[in-house]
């Protein structure tokens, strides 16, 4: 991180930003408007991604943030523009997505701080090894001046590569469960116990894991998906005694989502009492869907035709930092097309076509809000 702080850092420099990293180690970049005292329009997105993925998912958004700047060539305009790189988003460290844009609402709490990862590290603790002061994260929040957040990312899925369109317009961030069940029974030996004796946890979540894909077939939009399944003892002899899954349910309807998981959520428990076995629910993020701001999303939409492009209004199933700032922050959301329709996956790739195409985009979003006074001041209002 250190490194790609360093970098991001010279072409922000060179791009006639100031930058710092706050304390909670986003990298921010400062592009000044035309008074000192100017609105701010924040640009960003985030810079980790998650195990064996690809070279876009987050850090686009941040560089092309950075060429938007670039792009200007020192032009000024009635509000200062401000590139921030988040620290963490995906959550894999310490199983807590939007660890950096909570800081920049003030909701990075001593609750979060005081989570720690697979090593018995606490975010405190780790932000301290970064050479951060977690007691300057007051200052890390957004000033009262800021009017806007405008996100770059590549769409993570094939809903704009199967219409063949270069950008799409984000209306809604669906809404997410995450969940962690353990199911407990009895390790027992493979060869010497009978079927009907058996307390398999593993059979029980096997079962389990078949409902969830049922359940989410059967709701229109609804996604569910088991990604992670730990077992102990793990040894092909032994009948596991203990399983460790991850339960991940997404809508854009809050009231489908919640419906959905309870029924989810129940069918683990048939399936551990069929067999005997004990089932531990640990509830880890209910994160209400968030609608995007239709005083930003209606000119970005008209960005777009005047740069050129077709753009359709999508939705997101992914969660994204603007989801945590849209509730205090009018937002907005640009997707660029991702090709094959992968993200999270080492083959994650961008059509220079499209990135093309959101930069001009992005210019004429600029230029609308500069034009257009009253944009600025509804959405300051």
């Amino acid at each position: 991180m250190r490194t790609v702080h360093t970098l991001l850092r010279n072409w922000m420099e060179a791009a006639g930003m100031s930058v710092h990293v706050d304390a909670a180690g986003n990298l921010r970049g400062l592009y000044p408007g035309s008074t000192p005292h100017a609105p701010r329009l924040i640009i960003g997105s985030h810079l980790d991604t998650v195990p064996n993925a690809g070279p876009f998912d987050g850090i686009l958004g941040v560089v092309l943030g950075v060429t938007i700047v670039e792009e200007l060539d020192n032009q000024r305009l009635p509000f200062a523009i401000e590139v921030i790189g988040f620290s963490e988003e995906e959550g894999v460290r310490f199983a807590k997505p939007f660890l950096g844009s909570l800081a920049v609402i003030g909701k990075l709490d001593r609750n979060t701080l005081a989570l720690t990862d697979a090593d018995g590290i606490t975010v405190e603790q780790a932000l301290r090894n970064f050479d951060l002061d977690p007691t300057q994260l007051p200052a890390a929040i957004l000033p009262t001046n800021t009017f806007a957040f405008l996100e770059l990312h590549i769409e993570q899925g094939p809903i704009l590569e199967c219409e063949d369109l270069s950008l799409g317009v984000v209306d809604t961030i669906a809404g997410q469960t995450r969940a962690q069940l353990i199911f407990t029974g009895h390790a027992n030996h493979a060869g010497t116990t009978p079927m009907h004796l058996r307390h398999d946890a593993l059979a029980a979540a096997a079962e389990w894991i078949t409902a969830v894909e049922d359940c989410a077939r059967s709701h229109t939009g609804l996604v569910a998906t088991v990604g992670k399944v730990e077992t102990l003892p793990a040894a092909t002899n032994v009948i596991a005694g203990r399983v460790t899954a991850s339960l991940d349910v997404r809508h854009a309807d809050d009231a489908i989502r919640k419906t959905a998981a309870a029924a989810i959520l129940q069918e683990a428990n048939f399936a551990a009492e069929k067999r005997g076995v004990h089932l531990t629910l640990n509830l880890q993020l209910d994160q209400p869907a968030v609608p995007l701001d239709p005083r930003l999303t209606t000119p970005l939409g008209e960005a777009t035709t005047r740069a050129g492009h077709s753009a359709r209004i999508i939705t997101s199933g992914a969660g994204h930092d603007a989801m945590i700032l849209a509730p205090v922050i009018p937002s907005a959301m640009l997707f660029l097309r991702s090709p094959a329709g992968l993200s999270h996956h080492p083959d994650e790739n961008v059509l220079p076509q499209d990135v093309e195409a959101a930069i001009a985009t992005a210019l004429e979003f600029l230029s609308l809000l500069r034009d257009h006074k009253t944009i600025l001041k509804d959405t300051n209002a």
